[in-house]
């Protein structure tokens, strides 16, 4: 038997902690001493403490805790369950740290305003292009929800064109639709020449009579800085937007999103 301080030692956990789990009926001593009102645990309560501390901290309440842990699971049942939180609490971290990003990335475009010179921005008529594509829907066209849609789709299509032999005739381009209900449709487009037939969808991407465009290097989460910057170039030169800018990436690194190249083609008309 251990006392409460020693068994707090071993467990690596505070005895005002274990004193609270007692409270809650979540770890109870295995014995107290009707004179001293003295707590004592046993070794073999350390495997209900160590369920009881992976539970919490992996972010389940302690009545979860509690419910699961008296569910007496197996180990092989509690391992894929703490598993599937574990995915869950990574999925979160990275969002948190994408929404982060984001933030920060949008200080930096506010510390600009005011110093955004319009001088890279090119007018252009962008051909027509036959291209294969995917696409799926995204919630929004909010960055967080666009990623996660797009990357797969643009990984699926060069899969399945590198194993129907069919080689990219030009640079990968991603463009938006809006859907119903305010969702996006977002289509990952590679130009291709007469290829054969696939599993894919081959159509023509239409040409754009006039597009405001601009190359955009850095990370995606840093966009907004070069799309206000075609903003204010398409206000300041009485043009009118038509649509989701085209993204065309000119270089692409999977380990350094510092080191992308995108150019952001916006279809525009002349204002009356």
């Amino acid at each position: 038997m251990f006392t409460i301080g020693d068994f707090a030692a071993f467990g690596q956990v505070s005895a005002r902690m274990l004193r609270h789990y007692d409270a809650l009926g979540l770890l109870r001593p295995a014995v107290v001493d009707e004179l001293t009102g003295y707590r004592f645990y046993s070794a073999d309560q350390f495997s209900r403490l160590n369920r009881i501390m992976a539970l919490k901290d992996l972010g389940f309440s302690l009545q979860q805790v509690g419910e699961i842990v008296d569910a007496k699971l197996s180990a092989e049942e509690l391992r894929g369950m703490l598993r599937l939180r574990q995915a869950q609490l990574e999925d979160d971290l990275a969002r948190s740290t994408a929404r982060l990003a984001g933030v920060e990335a949008r200080l930096r475009l506010i510390e600009r305003e005011g110093h955004m010179p319009t001088d890279d921005v090119v007018l252009k008529h962008i051909a027509a292009t036959r291209v294969a594509e995917l696409s799926a829907i995204s919630p929004s066209y909010d960055g967080e929800d666009i990623g996660p849609v797009l990357q797969p789709l643009f990984g699926q299509l060069f899969e399945r064109l590198g194993a129907a032999g069919v080689a990219p005739s030009g640079s990968p381009v991603a463009y938006y639709e809006d859907a119903d209900n305010d969702t996006i449709r977002v289509h990952a487009a590679v130009p291709v020449g007469a290829g054969e037939a696939i599993d894919l969808e081959f159509l023509e991407l239409p040409a754009l009579a006039q597009a405001a465009t601009i190359v955009h290097k850095g990370d995606m989460m840093e966009a907004d800085r070069s799309m206000q910057t075609l903003a204010r170039w398409i206000e300041d030169n009485g043009y009118r937007s038509q649509g989701y800018a085209r993204e065309v990436t000119l270089q692409f690194d999977r380990d350094t999103p510092a080191n992308w190249v995108h150019e952001f083609q916006i279809p525009i008309s002349k204002r009356n």
